[in-house]
């Protein structure tokens, strides 16, 4: 390239050039064929791969002095393989440094260009606007296949190549390229290049309509419903509020409790349980406090009864009663979908009732795993969803409670019972609890559910669950693990599974409609099933598992499916917050250290340590020994977040910054310069934004200033 520009090689790709020269290149070729040819044909490829000015000019040539049959053969051939190089230099150059920089943002591209990148890429090749060398260095920027780059460029490139080859034959009456393109043809591949686009939708048109052609004779000419949303979880509660308020008739379909699993067996009671957990264990370190360490008395059973009322004292937010209110019609039964536009409802109360409706939504959420642990039915179990009826009724806390499962559940429930004064045996296969989260913070929270009494197994697999009878003819129960090829009984008076939860995928329809699933319900970006009226948001459509990221989803389902006749959206679940409820708290937004090896991002990491800050010191004492903090991932030289994670009190809480500097693309300079309440624990996330600022201070700068002030002084010399 650097020879091409130095020795001024491009006078010899110019229009003039190849008019002055025709005669002699056609004698040229008369003499040796083959040899111009071949000639023509690496020069071309060599051109187009360097991304060097004049491949048009060659185009031309080859109509010229080849005739259009030789001259669209090769300047075809050469064009789609020179560009397939200029292609693969960018990517072996460019590629990895680019993704491993812009890794999170151009996740998005990737997925599209995976999708849809043939397409687009088509269009593209069939608009002579587009310089293509632009095309070849940015699609080598991308995760397209070689083979698809060059088999879409032959094909696109194709009548662009023919226009100019064409033109080439009548040489003597082009005074400028612009003679070759007119604004006509011009407009007329831009409407070519628009076809590969409207083809794409032509070819979703036929996909829908041959998914639905089995239902032809069974489509209602009107309809019952806008709307029937099975499930009234967070993803339900939300789809149904929000169809509510445009004014749409809406059904909404339960068979058990409203508010789903947050409300009635996760997010409330087991922080219901967490807060009275917790203000044990302040008792029992009163001292730290300045107070009087007090072994805390209570009974277990009013412990079991606050939990109830704290639940009974949320549910009118999630009640029939609210709902009706709003305008939504609430049917408590049993849901099936008998066609894309029909619901059959078993009611609670006896009966059936079948529905119509132009859309569906199905959130109908998750439920716990239950491992296939031979003897673990005949032992008896509880999961999170029913450990709150089962305790209930028990006269005090469960002596012996093992807890199988390492993650955000499973720490949670192992803590909260520690401290009410279980002895608890966490059992984990995985090398360390809370995989997903960084070692450090891993180490963190198990050296945290340890000091509260928890015995933490990580690296023991749950074998099979056995009873025996004691001398006092009472049966123990006993858990029987292998930790480094040896066996390990462990001997529990309670099981709390709390290995995951499974997206709920069977009895209502599914199976029948051949929309597919694997682990999830699986959807488009617009959260469409394969039948584009029925959507799938929360839970059952993963890939969280958050109350949040339900009522997130099911804003972009209802929505879709009202209006999406004239607009739809993609969800956005770029930014998702997360928080783990054990003490210290750990909450995380974006990417952490351990993703961002994996998928091989930059990073930078900033630290600050929580311990230091002063409400820390003020809540709890100068020898605290929550070791908290907060560490944000940052690009590479720049103030912009890529992830953070945070260990400590409020965690959760604390993130929120965070999560809105994200979405909004607000960088640590931001949060920096944002005025924090003195003092709080929110100064942490100002303070680790300062770190940052400190280690990427201008130091030339700051020594020009020192010698100004020092000049200013009159002690310039010094």
């Amino acid at each position: 390239m650097g020879a091409f520009f130095w020795l001024d090689l491009g006078r010899y790709l110019s229009l003039d050039y190849l008019k002055s020269s025709q005669t002699s290149l056609a004698q040229f070729y008369a003499d040796a064929p083959a040899a111009v040819r071949a000639i023509y044909f690496a020069t071309y490829v060599a051109v187009a791969a360097f991304s060097l000015p004049g491949a048009a000019i060659l185009t031309l040539a080859g109509g010229a002095i080849l005739g259009l049959g030789w001259g669209l053969l090769l300047a075809s051939f050469a064009a789609s393989i020179g560009a397939t190089l200029a292609f693969l230099m960018a990517r072996y150059a460019l590629r990895d440094s680019v993704q491993a920089r812009f890794g999170a943002r151009l996740s998005e591209i990737n997925r599209g260009i995976a999708r849809d990148g043939a397409f687009y890429l088509l269009g593209l090749r069939l608009v002579p606007l587009i310089p293509f060398f632009v095309i070849n260095l940015a699609m080598g920027l991308t995760t397209m296949r070689v083979w698809t780059y060059y088999w879409v460029s032959q094909l696109g490139m194709l009548a662009g190549t023919f226009v100019y080859v064409n033109a080439g034959t009548q040489l003597a009456h082009i005074q400028s390229l612009k003679d070759v393109v007119s604004p006509g043809l011009l407009g007329s591949f831009l409407l070519l290049g628009i076809f590969p686009l409207l083809a794409h939708k032509a070819m979703d048109a036929v996909q829908h309509r041959k998914v639905y052609a089995r239902w032809k004779a069974v489509r209602p000419k009107t309809f019952d419903r806008n709307l029937v949303v099975i499930g009234a979880g967070a993803g339900g509660l939300v789809s149904a509020y929000i169809a509510a308020a445009v004014k749409a008739k809406v059904t909404l379909v339960e068979a058990h409790k409203m508010g789903g699993d947050c409300l009635n067996y996760g997010c409330v009671p087991s922080k219901a349980l967490i807060k009275s957990a917790k203000l044990a264990h302040q008792m029992r370190h009163g001292a730290q406090y300045g107070l009087r360490d007090t072994e805390p008395a209570f009974s277990f059973k009013a412990v079991m009864q606050r939990i109830h009322a704290v639940v009974a004292a949320i549910e009118p937010h999630d009640s029939v009663e609210r709902y009706t209110g709003l305008g939504v019609e609430v049917l408590q039964g049993y849901a099936k979908i008998t066609n894309p536009w029909t619901v059959e409802i078993a009611l609670n109360g006896g009966g059936t009732q079948v529905l119509t409706t132009r859309s569906i939504v199905i959130a109908a959420g998750a439920q716990p795993l239950v491992p296939p642990l031979p003897g673990l039915e005949d032992a008896g179990y509880v999961t999170s969803d029913t450990l709150w009826a089962r305790f209930a009724q028990l006269d005090a806390v469960p002596q012996r409670l093992v807890v199988l499962g390492g993650g955000p559940i499973g720490c949670e429930l192992a803590q909260g019972f520690a401290r009410l004064g279980s002895a608890v045996t966490q059992v984990e296969m995985a090398p360390r609890i809370m995989v997903r989260e960084d070692e450090e913070v891993a180490a963190l929270a198990a050296a945290a559910l340890s000091a509260d009494g928890v015995q933490v197994l990580t690296g023991h697999k749950a074998l099979r669950c056995e009873q025996t009878q004691a001398a006092d003819g009472s049966t123990v129960k006993t858990l029987v693990v292998k930790h480094q090829g040896a066996e390990k009984r462990i001997v529990f008076d309670q099981l709390l599974c709390a290995v995951g939860r499974s997206a709920r995928l069977s009895g209502y329809g599914l199976e029948e409609l051949g929309i597919p699933t694997h682990k999830t319900v699986q959807t488009n970006e617009y959260l469409q099933t394969i039948y584009p009226n029925i959507y799938a948001a929360g839970d059952v459509a993963g890939p969280f598992q958050f109350t949040h990221t339900a009522a997130h989803q099911a804003w972009y389902a209802t929505v879709n499916a009202l209006f999406g006749d004239f607009k739809k959206f993609k969800a956005d679940c770029s930014v998702i917050p997360w928080a783990t409820f054990i003490d210290p708290e750990v909450a995380r937004v974006g990417i952490n250290e351990q993703e961002a090896k994996e998928r091989n991002i930059d990073y930078e990491v900033t630290k600050f340590d929580i311990d230091d800050l002063d409400r820390q010191i003020c809540d709890e004492g100068a020898g605290s020994k929550m070791h908290g903090f907060v560490k944000v991932l940052t690009v590479p030289g720049k103030d912009t977040i890529l992830g953070v994670t945070i260990v400590g009190t409020h965690a959760g809480d604390l993130l929120a910054e965070y999560v809105l500097a994200m979405k909004h693309d607000l960088g640590l300079n931001k949060i920096l310069g944002t005025i924090h309440t003195y003092p709080t624990l929110a100064e942490a996330n100002k303070y680790a934004a300062g770190e940052w600022k400190r280690a990427h201070q201008p130091l030339a700068l700051l020594e020009w200033v020192r010698k100004f002030h020092a000049w200013r002084r009159g002690t310039a010399r010094s």
